[in-house]
């Protein structure tokens, strides 16, 4: 049973950076696009930035310049690096990967932005 695991979530100042992480497990299959995503109380879940195998990525209007997607094949694991931090960017922050068994999802890691 493939199983995704964020961590690496957590309280950051404006300004400040975090680092997540995901590590994919259980997958017969290699790992196609993979991507972070994210919630806000009361919003609806948005696309953060996501990559494919080969590397190619795309963020969002939000993310860009500030978010850095990654990823390490080898190890079925995909890094969200972000810095300069705002309120706004605070959100439960969801995993997301696609194998031809179907996409799956990370149970979230919760990042607070907050002085």
């Amino acid at each position: 049973q493939v199983q995704l695991v964020e961590s690496g979530g957590g309280l950051a100042q404006p300004g400040g950076s975090l680092r997540l992480s995901c590590v994919a497990s259980g997958s017969e299959f290699s790992i196609g696009v993979m991507g972070w995503y994210r919630q806000a109380p009361g919003k609806e879940r948005e696309l953060v930035a996501h990559i494919t195998r080969g590397g190619s990525t795309k963020y969002s209007d939000s993310a860009k310049g500030r978010f850095t997607i990654s990823r390490d094949n080898a190890k079925n694991t995909v890094y969200l690096q972000m810095t300069s931090l705002e309120f706004e960017d605070t959100a439960v922050y969801y995993c997301n990967a696609l194998i031809p068994a179907g996409m799956y999802w990370g149970p979230g890691t919760q990042v607070t932005v907050s002085s």
